[in-house]
């Protein structure tokens, strides 16, 4: 018999609609401090100095990008951009693995929160997240939009997620690559996640869900962030992990509204989550000083962070267990963010590339074309050394600067972009925070202060009237002056004690970039593909 915990606020609509029976203990929409409790006392993980609870992931410190799926289904089977990315699964296989997983959860407890993803209730999507882990239902409070009190007796999910860490796939019989499986099934409405710890899984499959139901709204889907000025004039900021995306954004002179997904509709931007999910490593209180804040909060959780065994207290340069160390906050853990998650229409679009490369200009101003361009394009790059016979930095291409979580054809989502873009005048610029004075090894990492100058100046319309020089190969206009900003740093060129050097790199960067557009050629605009770096 089912025993479900008293005291707890939740919906007539029951797991059992989920395939779910004989179930032990359900602990629905428990606070976060009953949660932590349960954490604790079961062992997932550790409560660290000043409060934040300290959990370990496994062996799996990032997404497993090649072990998600989709189903293919009628429903969907012509809209999905299949591939790479969104690899096809059986409704049968599917179904055969759901039923195996509900066979393990029986006679065990599980809980459930009940909240939202996108704070306009005009656009909003209730969703369930159904955990097998206590700390993940942390994160699910944390990461999505909590429900009130007076909503959850009438919630119903419009789309569910069941994340089981213990349970393993058999890939011969389930079709999948490994034991690790995360699969959307649109029709069912139902994201399984098994075989990993990485609660980043958890948030991803509501943000690919989102990314698909939105464009049937005409609502653009975006990986990026978003603040508000004291003018009330929002900005967005498009960017791949390790870009800056939510540092930048996390500014005290600003307003923010999220730092990670939003939807752009007719009327304005909103926040498809309430809370952030940031990189920790190597985090400082003098250039994060509010994502460093959170790190100091009860209710904070904390995966692969490294945390002295005596003292409690953390250590955020070490990297031991993984580069990706991460932390799961609400956005009221930010002094200065806004709790409703909604804001104008942006007046400045911001394109963040970690060029490590260091050929790109730091600051630079796109046309419409080239903002399409590099949109579709989503160019970042990798450094050298971070795996073993790696010599030299390698790119990143991510379509819409989120490929992993776009169930459409990229086209589509510029498309929307595009249209918003030229309704609302928006200007676009690149802002390349990756390196400067040669490539990874040899030059060094932009600064962070003089990287939130260029953004201060480029938001508050001071290079506006600046005069401009065009980049040779990448056709961008430098602005040649920058308040607070060497003029020196400008001109990536001139930061090279070999130019020569220089433009061997720039030229073969611009040839990465012409030799990826080529998957989008066909589909494209010949305006948008007039906008590809020069070569040779």
């Amino acid at each position: 018999m089912v025993r479900e915990t008293a005291g707890e606020t939740h919906s007539s609509y029951g797991l059992e609609n989920h395939g779910l029976y004989n179930l032990n203990d359900i602990y629905w929409n428990l606070p976060t401090p009953r949660l932590i409790e349960q954490a604790v006392f079961r062992r997932e993980g550790q409560l660290c100095h000043l409060g934040p609870l300290v959990v370990r992931t496994g062996h799996h410190t990032g997404r497993s990008a090649n072990d998600k799926f989709i189903v293919d289904e009628p429903s969907v089977s012509n809209e999905i951009w299949w591939g790479d990315i969104n690899k096809p699964i059986s409704e049968e296989a599917f179904d055969a693995l759901h039923a195996r997983l509900a066979s393990y959860l029986q006679n065990k407890d599980v809980y459930v929160q009940d909240c939202y993803a996108g704070a306009d209730p005009n656009y909003r999507l209730p969703v369930r997240i159904i955990t097998e882990n206590a700390w993940h239902n942390v994160f699910a409070r944390n990461v999505f939009i909590q429900a009130k009190e007076e909503e959850l007796a009438d919630h119903i999910p419009g789309f569910t997620v069941i994340d089981v860490p213990r349970f393993h796939a058999i890939p011969e019989v389930d079709g999948t690559r490994s034991e690790t499986f995360i699969i959307v099934n649109f029709a069912k409405k139902l994201v399984l996640i098994g075989g990993t710890s990485y609660a980043g899984e958890i948030k991803k499959s509501i943000f690919s869900v989102m990314n698909y139901l939105m464009p049937q709204r005409d609502v653009m889907p975006m990986h990026c962030s978003a603040n508000i000025g004291s003018n009330g004039k929002s900005a967005l900021f498009f960017g791949l992990s390790g870009t800056g995306k939510t540092t930048l954004s996390a500014d005290a002179s600003r307003t923010l509204i999220g730092d990670d997904e939003h939807g752009w509709s007719n009327d304005g931007i909103f926040n498809f989550e309430g809370g952030c999910y940031a990189k920790m490593i190597k985090l400082s209180p003098e250039n994060e000083p509010e994502i460093f804040g959170t790190t100091m909060r009860f209710g904070t959780v904390l995966e692969n962070v490294t945390m002295m065994a005596n003292t409690r207290r953390l250590d955020l340069d070490d990297g031991t267990l993984t580069e990706n160390t991460r932390g799961a906050y609400h956005i009221s853990a930010i002094p200065n963010a806004t709790l409703d998650g909604v804001g104008g229409h942006p007046e400045t679009i911001l394109m963040l590339t970690a060029d490590a490369f260091g050929v790109l200009p730091p600051v630079s101003r796109l046309d419409s074309a080239q903002a399409m361009y590099h949109f579709i394009s989503g160019y970042t790059a990798r450094v050298a050394g971070t795996e073993k016979g790696v010599t030299e930095p390698s790119p990143v291409f991510s379509a819409c600067y989120g490929a992993p979580f776009m169930p459409l054809h990229p086209q589509r989502y510029a498309e929307l972009l595009g249209k918003l873009i030229e309704s609302h005048k928006s200007s676009v610029w690149l802002i390349n925070t990756g390196w400067t004075g040669g490539p990874y090894g040899v030059g060094n990492r932009m600064p962070i202060p003089h990287t939130r100058a260029m953004v201060n100046a480029v938001l508050d319309g001071k290079l506006n009237d600046v005069p401009m020089r065009k980049d040779p190969i990448f056709g961008v206009d430098i602005p040649t002056q920058v308040p607070d900003v060497p003029p020196e740093i400008l001109f990536p060129r001139d930061t090279w004690k070999d130019q020569a050097a220089y433009d061997a790199q720039a030229l073969k960067l611009a040839d990465m970039f012409r030799e990826n557009f080529r998957l989008f050629a066909d589909q494209v605009s010949d305006d948008i593909k007039s906008a590809a770096p020069r070569v040779g």
